[in-house]
C-alpha cells in the first residue's frame, strides 16, 4: 500500500486533474523501473506470524534495518511504520506483510540486485531473532482473526470499509502478497497503448506466478487465490476496466473514472481523515461533507490515485499488478516480463496485434480462468499455456532488443531473467502446482512443511 503524496498545491480547475498524471510522460531515455514485492513474515517455531511489537515483530525488523543497514526511519503517530533510502522504501502492509518499492532503476540487473541486498539485510534481521520471511501469494494457515492489522490510519479506515463492500476486502488486506512492477510510458499514446496491452495480458502473469493455491490449511480450488479475492473485494475500484479499450480513451478519461471512485480518506497533519464512500467530484466544488468548504490540493488527487486498485492501474507511471507474491528467482522474473513487452517498440506492437482482437468477456473469461487454472486455463479457443508461450518469446525478443548488459559486460541482456517463467512454459507448471504436488505427495496434507520448503 501506498504512503501519503506530498507536493502539490489546491487544485484551481478541473484540467490539473489530467495533468497531473501527464507530467509523468518522459523520453524513452528516462524510462525506469520500479519493483515491488510483499512477504508474509512468521515466528519460526510457532510459525505464527508476527505482531506489530514484541522481541519478534514487524518492528524489531525495521529496528534492525533502521539500526543495522542505514535506513530513515517513517513515523505515523510515534510508531515506526517504514524505512527510506536511497528512492526505495520499505512499508507495512495491513496485516504486517513486509514490503520493499524499490527505487526507479535503469535495468532490471539493477532493480534484481535491489531485491536481492533487501532480502539478505531481511534475513541476516530475521535469523537473529528467529523469525522468517516467505513469499506467497495467500497465507496458506493463518485465519484472519490471527493476522494483527498494522497501526497505519489508511488502514483503520479501510478495514471498515472493506467491511461494508465486496466480501474478500479484509482478506486481501491481511492474507495476501504481490509482486508488482512500475514503467514509465512517453505520451498519451503510448499511454493508451501500454495501459490496453497490461490489461489485456494480466491474466498471463496471473496464470505464469500463480502461487496461492491454499487458504485456511487446505486447497481452495484455485492456482492463484489472490486473484480470486480481487475479484470480489470492491467493484468500484477493481477489474479489468473495460473503457481503456473505448476509441478516444486518455488521460481525462481515467479522470473520470477516478473521480467516481468512492473515497476513503484525506490525509492532514499527519492524520487520516475519515471520507468513506464520499465523492472527490464533491471534494472538487468544497462540498467534502469530511471537510466542508476545502477543496483538494494534487495530493489529495495522489492519494486518491492510490486507492485504485484495477489489474493495472496509472498514476504518473503505470503499475502492473496481476501476480502472486513469490519465490527469489520470480521477484526478477517479473519486471523482466513486463519491460520485455512494453519497453520495445516492436514488442509492444507484436503484444497489441496479440490481443486487440479480444472483447471485454473474453479478457474477463481469461482473467478468471488463470485465477482458477493456471496454466491449463481455457477460454473458447484461447488456451493459456500457448498464450504464455508466445508473450513469453516476445517478451524475450524485446530484451534482447533492449540489449541492456549486466554484470560488467559479461551478461549481454536481460533476458535470462526470464527462465523461470520458461520454465513454466516448457513443464506446463506454475509455483501452485509444485506446490500442490508437495501436499499430496510427500507432505502428505502437512501445510506447516511449506515454511521450511520455501521461506528466504
Amino acid at each position: 500500500m501506498s504512503i501519503p503524496q506530498s507536493g502539490g498545491g489546491p487544485i484551481e480547475h478541473h484540467d490539473q486533474l489530467a495533468a497531473y498524471l501527464e507530467s509523468g510522460c518522459k523520453p524513452e531515455d528516462q524510462w525506469r523501473i520500479g519493483t515491488e514485492h510483499e512477504k508474509f513474515g512468521y515466528c519460526k517455531d510457532t510459525l505464527k506470524p508476527l505482531p506489530y511489537e514484541g522481541a519478534r515483530s514487524i518492528l524489531a525488523v525495521l529496528e534492525g534495518l533502521r539500526d543495522g543497514h542505514g535506513w530513515a526511519p517513517v513515523e505515523e503517530g510515534g510508531k515506526l511504520i517504514g524505512l527510506e533510502k536511497d528512492g526505495a522504501n520499505v512499508s507495512l502492509e495491513p496485516g504486517g506483510q513486509l514490503e520493499l518499492s524499490g527505487a526507479p532503476l535503469e535495468n532490471i540487473h539493477q532493480t534484481c540486485d535491489e531485491v536481492n541486498q533487501h532480502l539478505v539485510d531481511v534475513k541476516d534481521i530475521a535469523d537473529k531473532i528467529g523469525v522468517g520471511f516467505i513469499g506467497l501469494g495467500a497465507a496458506p494457515i493463518w485465519r484472519h482473526e490471527d493476522m494483527p492489522l498494522m497501526p497505519k490510519g489508511r488502514y483503520k479506515l479501510m478495514d471498515r470499509y472493506m467491511q461494508e463492500v465486496g466480501t474478500m476486502g479484509t482478506t486481501m488486506m491481511r492474507r495476501t502478497c504481490t509482486v508488482q512492477v512500475n514503467l514509465d510510458f512517453a505520451s498519451e499514446a503510448d499511454m493508451v497503448r501500454k495501459f490496453r496491452v497490461a490489461l489485456a495480458l494480466q491474466s498471463v502473469a496471473t496464470a505464469l506466478f500463480a502461487n496461492s493455491p491454499f487458504l485456511d490449511g487446505k486447497p481452495n480450488g484455485h492456482k492463484s487465490w489472490r486473484s480470486r479475492v480481487w475479484r470480489d473485494l470492491d467493484g468500484a475500484r477493481t477489474g479489468t476496466l473495460p473503457f481503456v479499450f473505448e476509441d478516444g480513451f486518455g488521460f481525462e478519461s481515467y479522470v473520470q473514472y477516478a473521480l467516481d471512485v468512492p473515497m476513503y480518506f484525506v490525509y492532514r497533519d499527519g492524520k487520516y481523515i475519515n471520507a468513506l464512500g464520499q465523492s472527490f467530484r464533491d471534494f472538487m466544488k468544497g462540498a467534502l461533507p469530511a471537510l466542508p468548504g476545502e477543496v483538494p490540493t494534487l495530493s489529495d488527487w495522489a492519494d486518491h490515485l492510490t486507492t485504485i486498485f484495477p489489474e493495472a492501474r496509472i498514476k504518473k507511471y503505470m503499475e502492473m499488478r496481476g501476480a502472486d507474491g513469490g519465490p527469489w528467482r520470480r521477484l526478477c522474473a517479473l519486471p523482466a516480463f513486463w519491460v520485455g513487452l512494453m519497453y520495445d517498440q516492436a514488442s509492444l506492437d507484436a503484444a497489441w496485434d496479440l490481443v486487440k482482437g479480444w472483447d471485454t468477456p473474453m479478457r474477463e473469461g481469461l482473467r478468471v480462468a488463470a485465477s482458477r487454472d493456471g496454466l491449463q486455463a481455457r477460454v473458447g479457443d484461447v488456451s493459456m499455456h500457448d498464450l504464455a508461450r508466445e508473450v513469453l518469446a516476445i517478451a524475450e525478443a524485446g530484451l534482447q532488443a533492449r540489449a541492456r548488459a549486466g554484470a560488467g559486460g559479461l551478461v549481454p541482456d536481460e533476458t535470462h531473467f526470464l527462465s523461470a517463467l520458461k520454465e513454466s512454459v516448457e513443464t506446463g507448471q506454475v509455483p501452485a502446482d509444485e506446490l500442490l504436488g508437495h501436499y499430496h505427495g510427500d507432505w502428505d496434507g502437512d501445510l506447516s512443511r511449506i515454511y521450511g520448503a520455501y521461506s528466504y
